[in-house]
């Protein structure tokens, strides 16, 4: 997919410091004055449900910050099935770890339509040495990995297959702004959650069955009482 660049930023400071998400994001701490050391543009990029932001063979130059929507990220496995090791949501940086100088991890693809910022990574690094606010965010970002990954290792792949169903759905929930939730496809839910696509299926007609979900369309709503009770 070749990335469609709806805007190239490059009167940073105008456009990055007032900006709403900001407070969420790799910026997040600062000043006006920070911004006048990037030199290339910050590029705001559109992707549509089911496009690829980069994949693992891509050359890792640019680590972006999610604005709104949904990405996961995927490894595809050698027989051919496929493991979600993560959602990210507004605020999350993606592809932190080619500061590392590592290529990409994952796959990432957006789930639905999601705006998001290109960052260059030679930019950031070259901002972390010249301004003393990044390296907070940045080690801020790294914990934040670290503890998703405590969450997906001990919520979503251990204990009986209802129960991580229970807790990917309240995990869902209450990452959304809204009432109501963006509901991955039956055999996202168990790629997420290192069970089968029916077995998800079958759990979730359950929980419809009982009036604990209400789906309508890629959106659904759960009674979060009940779902804390089984988890």
């Amino acid at each position: 997919m070749k990335t469609r660049i709806i805007e190239h930023i490059s009167c940073v400071a105008e456009k990055c410091y007032p900006c709403h998400i900001r407070q969420f994001a790799l910026f997040a701490d600062l000043q006006r004055d920070d911004f006048k050391h990037l030199n290339l543009p910050i590029e705001s990029v559109e992707l549509l449900a089911g496009e690829s932001l980069y994949q693992e063979t891509d050359e890792p130059d640019f680590v972006y910050t999610i604005r709104s929507g949904l990405v996961k990220l995927v490894h595809y496995l050698p027989n051919g099935s496929y493991k979600i090791t993560r959602l990210l949501y507004k605020g999350d940086l993606v592809g932190i770890e080619a500061l590392s100088d590592s290529n990409y991890l994952q796959n990432a693809i957006a789930l639905q339509n999601t705006a998001i910022c290109r960052i260059s990574v030679e930019e950031i690094k070259c901002l972390n040495h010249t301004s003393p606010h990044l390296y907070k965010q940045l080690a801020m970002r790294w914990q934040k990995i670290q503890s998703d990954a405590h969450i997906w290792l001990t919520q979503f792949t251990v204990g009986s297959s209802r129960k991580r169903v229970a807790n990917l759905l309240l995990y869902l929930a209450e990452n959304s702004e809204e009432e109501s939730f963006y509901l991955p496809s039956r055999e996202d839910v168990g790629a997420l959650l290192s069970i089968t696509a029916a077995t998800a299926s079958r759990i979730i007609a359950e929980f419809k069955r009982h009036d604990f979900l209400r789906i309508k369309g890629e959106n659904a709503v759960i009674n979060k009482a009940k779902f804390e009770q089984i988890c």
